[in-house]
């Protein structure tokens, strides 16, 4: 299908920190951007997004919308060809996982799509999904052909009690999907990322778990040795790349891995060396069953069963789908961890 251009495109959670540099790039490209947030007189969540727009060929329309609410989109979306919904909560910490992580995740993405339906000039939506929505554990690589993760794959093993966020994914990804069968118009493409490393646009409004990560490797809370936690990693800027390709590639289609490098915990911050020798990083692995007696005071996401099925643990994606079809190409580990702690040093964050 070819997607026109000329059209303003929506994106939902535009202050986010993957949207942020989604918004960049379709600016830049001198697309109009209809951005919907909670928030749109909240100065201070948008100044990064309004100096992006100042420099750029494109513009930027900010609309009210809230998750939650019945038809909060469907102003934001008129005329528009491509609906970008980025906004879903990544937090591990919740006390009540159906209300905090659930409801929006999968209300959120219903809402959405009942727009779209509404919306005749749309043709495209483009998801922003998650690994988490193919598995749980990197136990599980090792039950697959290869080893590896493949589009293929649904997450069976997370829960309300495990995992909720992976959960949430899963059945926010489902719910599109299903609403996209049920209809002829719109085609719907799903961006699956690992964890998403790299510089934040807007590092005083970070809640993402990345920069949990990043501060806890920045900080000493892992000085005497980092796990070797198995998971895949990809630049916040190769996901933005990657959703913009995913919306103007005629051919774009179905799910797509998104992971720039196969990796662990402990490999990731090995790269941050001897550049900031100076912070107390990570020189050595922890053994892992320091990390099931402390893991779940650093992390509460870090409970022993977790710390069992991942640590210690290869977890291995295939990406070859995105390479072929979207000409994806990925950012060096080492820059992406760079630019992640480099950012966090320039806002005093560290």
């Amino acid at each position: 299908m070819q997607i026109d251009k000329t059209k303003p495109v929506m994106v939902t959670g535009a202050t986010g920190y993957v949207a942020g540099w989604l918004v960049k790039k379709l600016l830049e490209e001198g697309l109009t951007v209809h951005a919907a947030v909670r928030q749109p007189d909240n100065k201070k969540k948008t100044a990064h997004l309004d100096k992006l727009a100042a420099n750029s060929p494109g513009e930027i329309k900010y609309f009210k919308a809230d998750l939650l609410t019945k038809g909060a989109y469907f102003e934001a979306m008129q005329g528009c060809s491509v609906v970008f919904h980025t906004a879903s909560p990544f937090i591990s910490n919740v006390k009540d996982p159906q209300k905090d992580l659930i409801e929006p995740a999968v209300k959120g993405t219903e809402n959405i799509l009942i727009a779209v339906n509404q919306t005749p000039s749309v043709q495209r939506v483009v998801l922003t999904s998650s690994c988490a929505a193919i598995y749980t554990d990197a136990s599980e690589c090792k039950g697959y052909p290869n080893g590896e993760l493949t589009e293929k794959i649904w997450n069976t093993t997370a829960s309300l009690k495990y995992q909720p966020y992976s959960y949430s994914k899963t059945l926010a990804e489902k719910k599109a999907w299903e609403m996209q069968k049920a209809q002829n118009r719109w085609e719907l493409v799903t961006i699956n990322p690992a964890l998403v490393m790299g510089p934040p646009l807007n590092p005083k409004a970070t809640t993402s778990e990345s920069f949990t990560i990043m501060k806890q490797l920045g900080d000493g809370t892992f000085k005497m040795g980092a796990p070797k936690l198995g998971m895949g990693i990809v630049d916040v800027r190769d996901v933005a790349e990657a959703h913009f390709r995913a919306a103007f590639y005629p051919n774009a289609k179905g799910r797509y891995i998104t992971v720039g490098h196969n990796s662990d915990i402990y490999t990731a911050s090995q790269t941050l060396l001897p550049k900031y020798e100076n912070y107390p990083l990570p020189k050595k692995v922890a053994p892992k069953w320091l990390i099931w007696l402390v893991g779940p005071m650093v992390n509460s996401a870090m409970t022993r069963k977790f710390v069992q099925n991942n640590v210690g643990h290869v977890f291995k994606a295939n990406t070859n789908k995105i390479r072929k079809e979207l000409n994806m190409e990925f950012l060096p580990l080492q820059k992406t961890m760079q630019d992640s702690l480099q950012a966090l040093i320039d806002a005093k964050i560290l």
